[in-house]
């Protein structure tokens, strides 16, 4: 009998704490509601009583996102509980997922409290948020390093308090698949009134093992995976929910196990995580890395030309990559980008298809034809959740071996041009300099990367990178074109935009609930 699986995404609270990670309201919210079309069915929206801010954009997304449960991390403490319920009251279907670690190095040396008191913590806790919703997920942190039999004691008291769900998390990635499974069958033989709830699990990958740990938990009995897209998170990461579910899939005749997934929505969740979060997706990435389906051996080459299967187990199309034989370039008219658009999944209204069209049309002057993954890149440049302060009119540069870098900088705020010229090491170092001589504030380039979308020399160069102010925090951005300099350019002057309308310095104008959601700020360290 097929065994249902369900798909729990901590994306946006694990996978936010990612070092050098930080997500505004309206990221969050953007990406909460492509899980949501991915088909998830848990979204750990954050951890509200971390910040006003990632209250606020857990607020958000419980108001925003339909059919899906949205979650909110509390430690086993009434403020916690207290302040999840306040962020998730208006989701249509609320978590409060609790914790307490019970390993004795954790309870010894970060707890201070001895086992009892533990479970004492763990039941209040459970009760306190069964007070509030039905749904409650109560996890053991650092389970998989717990004795197994106050570890059993533990989860026997969290269900009999109400919990819904009890996670067994391998918390600093320690367990080796086999160990694993065999603590999961344990657990599920010993744990009184167990067969009553979810049995969930939660893996890091710090020994790279966190996808073969959550497939072991499944083959043993647990039916619920926590993880994150692109694997993100903590030190090394999560379990990638992308590998996981493809697992299930390719391999069903292993696992017996259906998700809730739309599979064809994996690609594009992918590459949106990666954007907002400025982590790029390594190439021999498993399911999405840009060298998972693409074959360059002869011999390889060969088979699949003859039959896909010699060399895919996986057919690109089902996880969202598709090649259409409608060729866009220059010639191409309004009605053709947009169906090109829906066919790679994008809605956009009347303003954004102008704007992205005006986009398409400057590449297309540029570029012969125009691929799949530079519309792509369009597409994503322009559906930004942070509203646009400076606006990059012109670049100028002069450069080589024996002169001085200097930029030149056009930015519109409003009606006006400001206008200003900086020497630097380099080129993109004068660029920085002259956008912080025109909006007055000097900012630190953290990192600076760039990708090519595409291959060949006409390929369009996708910047990514970090900026702060005074040592303060990390405001990521992003910029394309065919020209990297004016991609750095671009880059730059979106991540400024970003720091000024979180830190306030831009006027906030009256809007609608939605748009006002997606105007709070996120500040979860």
């Amino acid at each position: 009998m097929t065994r249902r699986v369900y798909i729990f995404d901590t994306t946006l609270r694990d996978g936010e704490q990612s070092p050098g990670v930080s997500l505004n309201a309206g990221e969050k919210l953007q990406i909460a509601r492509q899980l949501a079309r991915l088909g998830v069915d848990v979204i750990e929206a954050g951890f509200p009583i971390a910040s006003q801010g990632d209250f606020e954009a857990v607020q958000a997304i419980a108001r925003e996102v339909r059919g899906v449960t949205v979650a909110g991390l509390a430690r086993a403490g009434f403020a916690d509980i207290d302040r999840a319920w306040e962020a998730l009251r208006d989701a249509e279907q609320p978590r409060i997922h609790t914790f307490i670690a019970t390993s004795p190095i954790h309870m010894q040396h970060k707890l201070r409290m001895d086992p009892e008191q533990v479970i004492e913590a763990a039941v209040a806790a459970v009760k306190r948020a069964k007070s509030y919703v039905s749904d409650v997920e109560f996890s053991a942190e650092d389970a998989s390093r717990s004795e197994l039999d106050f570890l059993c004691r533990v989860l026997e008291a969290a269900i009999a308090a109400g919990a819904t769900v009890v996670n067994i998390p391998d918390t600093v990635g320690y367990a080796t698949p086999q160990e694993f499974a065999q603590f999961i069958r344990e657990i599920l033989s010993l744990v009184r009134g167990i067969e009553k709830v979810v049995v969930s699990v939660h893996c890091h990958d710090d020994l790279g093992l966190a996808v073969a740990n959550s497939l072991a938990a499944v083959a043993a009995g647990a039916t619920q995976v926590e993880g994150a897209i692109n694997g993100i998170g903590e030190r090394a990461g999560n379990a990638a929910i992308e590998e996981v579910v493809m697992a299930l899939f390719t391999r069903r005749d292993q696992y017996g196990c259906t998700t809730g997934i739309r599979t064809e929505e994996i690609y594009r969740t992918s590459r949106l995580v990666a954007n907002l979060t400025g982590m790029p997706i390594q190439p021999n990435k498993a399911v999405v890395g840009k060298n998972a389906f693409a074959h360059e051996s002869g011999i390889h080459q060969d088979g699949v030309l003859k039959e896909r299967t010699t060399y895919e187990i996986m057919n690109p199309t089902m996880v969202g990559i598709s090649q259409s034989n409608l060729v866009l370039g220059k010639h191409s008219g309004r009605h053709a980008f947009r169906q090109r658009l829906a066919e790679l999944g994008y809605e956009l209204n009347d303003q954004e298809l102008n704007k992205a069209f005006q986009r398409f049309k400057t590449l297309a002057d540029k570029k012969k034809e125009i691929t799949d993954a530079d519309l792509e890149a369009i597409v994503e440049d322009e559906l930004r959740p942070v509203p646009v302060t400076y606006d990059l009119a012109y670049l100028h540069i002069s450069s080589g071996t024996t002169v001085v870098p200097t930029a030149t900088v056009g930015l519109k705020k409003g009606g006006e041009l400001l206008e200003e010229a900086a020497c630097g090491n380099g080129p993109v170092d004068a660029i920085c300099r002259a956008v912080d001589k025109v909006t007055g504030i000097p900012c630190v380039l953290k990192s600076w990367g760039i990708n090519a979308v595409t291959a060949g020399k006409d390929a369009i160069g996708e910047v990514t990178l970090k900026i702060a102010e005074n040592g303060g925090k990390t405001y990521i951005g992003r910029g394309i074109s065919t020209d990297i300099l004016e991609a750095s350019a671009r880059a730059y002057v979106n991540a400024v935009n970003k720091m000024f309308w979180e830190t306030g310095r831009v006027e906030r104008k009256q809007h609608g609930p939605q748009e006002e959601e997606n105007r709070v700020e996120q500040g979860l360290a």
